[in-house]
């Protein structure tokens, strides 16, 4: 059956010099072989847009870098249309690495997980019950370890991230305070998402409107942005805040290195602590928290927003969008 097929995909062209663009992309077409022993094809449902996606693009020597020529490289939800591989059938839904394309040839090791719940969309494993859902729980848990009647701050507040951090801290008792860029966005923080302070950052006097939300202090700051909102942030720090560092959304490019205040001393007089994360680092406890976030979600305590085109060429200038701050939601791609 494969060998009847052709698949259309998304391939790397150049290496972007700042944010990626639909220009350092190119649409092609090849046959889809034959499936090997071990192998599984598995037809493309729904694809991933990360944020991670420039780091992975910019640098050849990236924790996750994409080589130019390649399929560009996302978390995607299918069907197995064709198995050859053990464990796994004809009519299986998963989701793992499978890239920007229609078909997708892959071992075993390809799959993050089966999808086997039948009252959950399955776009979700994608968003709050995927990638985004969790980082926010894992980065919160193991570095920001927020405590009921503390303070947390998170930026891109109504983002596939931030928007579960949010909820997630607010569950735990926490005072959150987000940080977004539009009025909808700020009305979605509030009314969707629980925030009990949302700052536009475009508007607002970012540091009158923190030392108004947070007299006491950021306990718990969850960054996904750099430049010079965290730059405001850190002047905010309660003694002994933690700051996760889980993007640097504001940031267009690293060479040259974009210079700003020093933190050190910041550090030093509030005994904070500040730590990159990485979800890849932590995959050992993926499932189970994904167990976690799927009773929120079947509870209608854990609130998202997708944003979804259709087709695959609308995944060319997808990331582009996501840095001008375009998407209200886990950006995604239906086929």
């Amino acid at each position: 059956m494969s060998s009847s097929l052709t698949n259309e995909a998304i391939y790397v062209a150049s290496r972007p010099t700042g944010i990626p663009t639909a220009e350092n992309f190119r649409k092609g077409t090849h046959p889809v072989s034959e499936v090997s022993p071990g192998e599984m094809l598995v037809r493309n449902e729904w694809l991933s847009v990360e944020p991670a996606m420039r780091g992975w693009l910019a640098d050849a020597n990236n924790y996750s870098s994409v080589g130019v020529g390649e399929v560009m490289r996302s978390l995607c939800v299918g069907t197995v249309i064709e198995s050859k591989a053990e464990g796994f059938n004809e009519g299986d839904r998963v989701m793992g690495w499978f890239g920007w394309q229609h078909y997708a040839m892959v071992k075993p090791r390809a799959i993050v997980q089966k999808i086997t719940s039948t009252d959950i969309p399955p776009s979700l494993y994608l968003g709050v019950l995927g990638l985004n859902g969790a980082t926010a729980i894992t980065a919160l848990e193991t570095i920001g370890a927020p405590k009921a009647g503390e303070t947390v701050v998170v930026s891109t507040a109504a983002g596939g991230v931030g928007s579960c951090v949010g909820q997630l801290a607010k569950a735990l008792g926490c005072r959150t305070v987000g940080l977004t860029s539009t009025p909808e966005k700020v009305k979605a923080c509030y009314e969707e998402f629980g925030y009990d302070h949302v700052i536009n950052y475009k508007t607002d006097d970012i540091d009158a409107a923190l030392k108004a939300a947070c007299p006491e202090g950021v306990d718990v700051y969850f960054d996904n942005t750099a430049g010079n909102i965290s730059d405001s942030v850190m002047q905010h720090l309660a003694i002994g805040a933690r700051v996760i560092v889980c993007g640097t959304a504001s940031i267009a490019k690293w060479d040259p290195v974009p210079m700003g205040p020093r933190v050190e001393r910041i550090l030093l007089t509030r005994r904070a602590r500040m730590q990159g994360f990485i979800l890849f680092d932590h995959m050992d406890t993926y499932a189970s928290h994904i167990s976690k976030l799927e009773q929120l979600v079947r509870a209608n305590t854990l609130t998202y927003r997708e944003h979804v085109t259709q087709g695959l060429e609308t995944a060319l200038g997808a990331i582009a969008e996501l840095y001008r701050g375009e998407n209200l939601g886990k950006r995604l791609v239906r086929l």
